[in-house]
């Protein structure tokens, strides 16, 4: 890695900032990576700052309410009641802050290129009020190179001086790898890569994560940092695409995948389990691996791993819905008119997250064949604004004896702790279970059908 002439005095200056836990922190984007990370360095005695383009965070923080049901309202109490945090929607104080973390949204588009525009607009507003002696890192998931040459670029693009990174100011990526509902991780436990553009931009980034996180490891380039958070996400997304594909062919075999996965995790070496479910969720498995697979294009290289397993994931939504008409055929009972309740519309257990949820596209497909269909979900109570389905609206319903005997079919989509199974077993009379969730009931009585 190439080494930066870098005036000792901007450098060092920053680095005392840091070192003394002085430094202003500035983290934009209070979202499932942000608020954490913001309540990890208040923790370690940074003053912080917080912007959100959404007043209704702005407010519910400074209410010391969370509106991310996994963290609990004591992050936020805490932030609160502090003189050292202060929530905002004013991006003209950036100004204020030594240190600036980029946690914004990374989409993609409708044919699956990504969607630059939030680190894009977010870097040009970074830029507007860019000085010597700040410290900006990116967190959000992108393709090799975007922070030498998109996100830099946009930053200068709006610069009212003329400013030179690695010498007047530092950039650095640092990948989010959080993990939403884990609870046996947290934003301070889970070791955090770094790279910079330079050397002085790797070392301060280093010196700012390692007093809130435990571990920070950090790596030759911005480069090297951006292409092992596309590795971390393309590994899951090709072993669970290869589980789901086995799913279909050894129920078409009438062997049950979740007792042969069972077996195989028995072997202590060369093997790591991973499930089948109803698609894929979340920000970061069903989105990040295209990031790669556009970038390779420019290459003039095919990415035929990364390709069919997104083939092979997208398509678990439609395999769901063929087994419930399926399931409900066996009982003379068309889809158009049945009554379908879907357990979990959070991607995950445990956690409010529908971010790229199966589920709603699940509902959606079963609503166009004429289904009658309802959700119930102990931490979603409503669905509204879902960026693919902006004109969907439902609202959770309770689970009762009586609702549950009314039934066709109760499909299973994510498999919560808080959900009592026993009840659904005993009452519901045909369950399409897509998490091996029934596992966990006694004294099942209806006819369980595993998607």
């Amino acid at each position: 890695m190439s080494t930066t002439t870098t005036s000792p005095d901007t450098y060092s200056e920053l680095l005392s900032k840091i070192e003394s836990r002085t430094a202003v922190c500035g983290i934009i984007g209070l979202g499932y990576v942000g608020l954490p990370l913001a309540g990890a360095l208040h923790d370690a005695g940074f003053p912080v700052v917080g912007f959100d383009v959404d007043p209704n965070k702005i407010t519910m923080l400074n209410a010391g309410e969370s509106y991310l049901k996994h963290l609990g309202d004591e992050l936020a109490t805490g932030l609160r009641d502090s003189d050292r945090f202060e929530p905002t929607a004013d991006f003209s104080r950036l100004s204020e802050c030594d240190a600036i973390i980029v946690c914004v949204p990374t989409p993609v588009g409708r044919h699956l290129e990504p969607d630059l525009s939030y680190v894009l607009d977010t870097a040009r507003a970074i830029g507007r009020t860019l000085r010597k002696g700040q410290l900006i890192s990116l967190e959000s998931t992108t393709y090799p190179r975007t922070t030498r040459d998109e996100f830099l670029p946009a930053l200068l693009e709006t610069a009212s001086q003329r400013l030179v990174s690695g010498e007047d100011f530092f950039v650095a990526f640092s990948p989010e790898r959080e993990d939403p509902g884990r609870k046996t991780h947290n934003t301070k436990s889970i070791p955090k890569l770094v790279g910079g553009l330079d050397d002085k931009s790797t070392e301060l980034a280093t010196k700012l994560y390692s007093a809130g996180v435990a571990k920070v490891i950090p790596v030759s380039s911005a480069e090297i940092a951006e292409s092992a958070k596309i590795l971390e996400n393309v590994f899951r997304a090709v072993n669970i695409a290869m589980v789901n594909e086995l799913k279909v062919l050894f129920d078409r075999m009438d062997i049950d995948v979740w007792e042969v996965i069972e077996a195989a995790a028995t072997k202590p070496f060369g093997f790591m389990p991973f499930y089948p479910g109803p698609g894929l969720g979340g920000h970061c498995i069903p989105i990040d691996p295209f990031y790669l697979t556009w970038k390779a294009k420019e290459y003039g290289l095919p990415t035929r791993f990364i390709e069919l397993a997104g083939e092979v994931n997208h398509r678990m939504p439609e395999y769901v819905v063929k087994k419930c008409a399926d399931a409900l055929n066996q009982r003379s009972k068309p889809i158009r008119g049945s009554r379908v309740l879907i357990i979990g519309m959070a991607y995950k257990p445990n956690v409010d997250d529908t971010r790229e949820t199966p589920a709603v596209e699940i509902a959606e497909q079963l609503m166009e064949l004429g289904a009658d269909v309802a959700y119930h979900d102990p931490h979603v109570a409503k669905i509204k604004g879902l960026r693919k389905y902006p004109g969907l609206e439902m609202q959770s319903v309770t689970l009762t004896e009586a609702s549950l005997a009314d039934l066709d079919l109760v499909l299973i989509a994510t498999d919560h702790d808080a959900v009592d199974w026993s009840l659904i077993g005993r009452k519901a009379s045909l369950i399409v279970d897509t998490r091996n969730a029934m596992t966990r009931a006694s004294d099942v009585c209806a006819t369980v059908v595993k998607a």
